[in-house]
């Protein structure tokens, strides 16, 4: 439990916060109020969670290469990052640009007029979902384009696609035919922004990637499991420069996740202060979730639970793409997609295991 501990408690925070906030806000305040503000802030929790478990198994298999400093740095830094700049700031950055506002009178509007600011950002629902979507394909399309990838789940398709790999920049010429099919069901006066929403994902994506490759390049593991850089002679360079490239790669991926949950977060409540306060508990669950991940080894001793996070994201990546479209797809089985693929690979690496230990 040492792991959820400060989790814990942070729920507990914002739970007493939600609850003070439904007793004296608004002109239905009071106990029910309150009731109502609990059970929303937990249900939003939950949501997070259940979204996300899949981006806390990808973020694992990052950070386990990590040492302590680094680890430390994804759960404060990362996490403020998490919680008020994606879930508050972000969300009153969209609407102030798109609607020619200051972010004054943004956040005005936030708390007193919900049900205005949440279709003032639901509005531009496409866009969001053609950038994050992009980018989350193009994680799903990279771990499994990889001639080196020894590791096959479904072996009969993942070999395949693996061969792919040495064709120039394929999961980018999957991922805009992906935006095009996307494009051809939006309406006309929306159809730019929403191609150039999704060609900024790539961007950011190749663009951290070549972040990360300027500060060190892929990392390499030492005998006492840290991530060692290395410049071009060769020398190790310690692990600040590799763990800053993929701080901000976690960073942009857990706002692709993030997304979809601010989105949907307003199909159950218009409160800004109740969605993030949800979202929070969720956020900071996935980053103890992906340390404790870390540090019992489980990757290791679940062979297929990064390939079931992968296809988790590849689903929620089209899900996205096609939520832009205007079809309407359950925030629950967005949620249930991920745990089913989870679960899943849980069980084919028990299995894997198994097999393993009676051959020997």
């Amino acid at each position: 439990m040492k792991h959820f501990r400060f989790s814990i408690f942070f729920s507990m925070v914002c739970l007493a916060l939600a609850a003070f906030w439904g007793y004296t806000h608004g002109p239905d305040a009071g106990v029910s109020t309150m009731l109502k503000a609990l059970s929303i802030t937990a249900i939003l929790a939950i949501m997070e969670v259940s979204l996300s478990f899949d981006n806390a198994v990808v973020n694992a298999s990052i950070l386990r290469g990590w040492n302590h400093y680094w680890k430390m740095i994804f759960l404060t830094v990362g996490i403020l990052i998490a919680v008020f700049g994606m879930r508050l700031v972000f969300p009153i950055v969209i609407v102030a640009m798109t609607a020619n506002m200051g972010m004054v009178d943004v956040v005005q509007m936030a708390l007193n007029d919900p049900k205005n600011y949440s279709m003032r950002l639901i509005e531009h629902h496409a866009e969001i979902s053609a950038f994050g979507g992009a980018f989350l394909l193009l994680v799903f399309l990279n771990f499994f384009l990889d001639e080196g990838k020894d590791t096959h789940w479904f072996k009969w398709l993942e070999k395949r696609v693996a061969n792919l790999a040495n064709v120039p920049a394929m999961s980018v010429f999957l991922t805009l035919i992906g935006l095009l099919i996307m494009a051809e069901y939006i309406d006309e006066a929306k159809r730019l922004a929403v191609v150039l929403s999704g060609i900024w994902g790539i961007v950011i994506y190749i663009g951290v990637q070549v972040i990360g490759h300027l500060l060190g390049g892929e990392p390499e593991i030492d005998e006492n499991g840290q991530a060692i850089a290395h410049d071009a002679s060769g020398a190790a360079t310690g692990v600040v420069k590799a763990g800053l490239g993929g701080f901000l790669y976690l960073e942009v991926l857990d706002a692709s996740f993030s997304f979809d949950g601010v989105i949907g977060a307003f199909a159950i409540t218009n409160d800004v202060v109740i969605i993030m306060l949800g979202l929070a508990i969720g956020a900071l669950f996935v980053r103890s979730m992906t340390i404790y991940l870390v540090e019992k080894g489980t990757l290791d001793a679940y062979i297929y639970l990064e390939h079931g996070a992968h296809y988790a994201i590849g689903a929620l990546a089209l899900i996205m793409l096609a939520s832009g479209t205007g079809v309407h797809i359950p925030e629950v089985v967005t949620g249930l997609i991920g745990v089913a693929f989870i679960a899943w690979a849980i069980i084919a690496s028990i299995q894997y295991n198994k097999r393993q230990v009676s051959l020997d």
